[in-house]
């Protein structure tokens, strides 16, 4: 099958032409009241492959409304981590996040390429409060294999990775790193994982069952245009244990591209995934914070099932002027 070539979530957010630096509020940011371990302003480097947080709506941007309130949750529910990892970190923000809210001592990083982990590494550096001392590992390459050779085991590893495949290495080396991933990989994957488009999901469990500490936990955040129940699912496949650790709703951010591609998919085949008109959403999580709407979220999804939208209907409600989202989901996985 030949794959569409766009957009995912992750590339739905404002692009550095070059190599750059952007500076902001890190409270506004992180939404939290006092700082302990990061600088009051984040001054970030932004490499050429690397999505600049979207300042100007915050809930738009991944990291400040999505990785932060799951810190948020799991900081609540389980404590303190000692080691943090972040599997396709880009400028290196979740995990200045995963040292303000979860206080994590040991950060691992990676990304595809070199120049964009150098420059997260620096980001994550500059932008601790003096006196704070934190552990960095950072590697270029696939998913966690570049972390394995410091034999580090994480409490916490997270990970936003792509959804749409790719099958020209020139575009990967070209678009935003965090936009695409190359196939067909060549690891044994379950039918369902390819044909939902969770590859790089699944594969990002299966090599965390080797890094995790014990009792440690993977962090899956997933646009969720599936059903949850093929999430757990995968999680399982993958040798570990799963639950909804927070659930909520954004509006399809990049829609002319993002939506358009699923609809690709959809017409060849796959799917139908799931869109929702946005008032929809709004009705379904009014007054849930996302870790409540996590514990519900079956509930909750089958209060929209008469709600959805296919990508293909969604293309054309979003044509017409309709404003669009989708569902999310950060799944937490363990080893028992």
């Amino acid at each position: 099958m030949a794959p569409p070539t766009n957009l995912d979530e992750a590339a739905a957010q404002p692009s550095a032409a070059s190599s750059s630096s952007l500076r902001f509020d890190a409270r506004r940011y992180f939404g939290v009241g006092e700082l302990r371990y990061i600088r009051d302003e984040i001054d970030i480097e932004l490499a050429d492959r690397a999505y600049l947080p979207d300042l100007n709506d915050l809930q738009r941007d991944w990291v400040a409304s999505v990785a932060a309130p799951a810190f948020r949750v799991l900081a609540q529910r389980r404590g303190t981590p000692r080691a943090f990892a972040s599997i396709g970190t880009g400028s290196g923000v979740d995990a200045l996040a995963a040292i303000e809210i979860l206080g994590a001592q040991v950060i691992g990083i990676t990304d595809l390429f070199e120049d964009v982990v150098d420059a997260a590494a620096r980001n994550i550096r500059r932008n601790i409060r003096p006196g704070i001392e934190i552990a960095l590992h950072a590697g270029a390459g696939d998913l966690l294999a570049p972390l394995l050779p410091s034999g580090e085991q994480f409490d916490v590893i997270y990970e936003n990775l792509p959804n749409l495949p790719v099958d020209d290495t020139r575009q990967i080396e070209r678009d935003k790193t965090s936009a695409a991933f190359l196939a067909p990989r060549t690891e044994p994957i379950p039918g369902f994982v390819t044909d939902w488009l969770l590859t790089m999901h699944y594969l990002a469990l299966v090599q965390a069952r080797e890094a995790l500490a014990p009792g440690g936990v993977v962090l899956s955040t997933i646009g969720a245009r599936l059903p949850l129940e093929l999430l757990t699912r995968m999680a399982r496949a993958a040798g570990l244990t799963p639950r909804v650790l927070t659930y909520g709703w954004k509006l399809q951010a990049d829609a002319d591209d993002v939506i358009s591609t699923y609809a690709q998919w959809e017409r060849q085949g796959l799917g139908p995934f799931r869109f929702y008109r946005a008032d929809a959403l709004t009705a379904a999580f009014a007054e849930l914070d996302p870790g409540e709407a996590g514990d519900h979220a079956a509930t909750i999804e089958a209060s929209l099932a008469g709600e959805q939208l296919s990508s293909v209907a969604a293309w054309q409600a979003y044509r017409s002027g309709a404003r669009i989202g989708h569902t999310y989901v950060v799944l937490q996985s363990g080893l028992g």
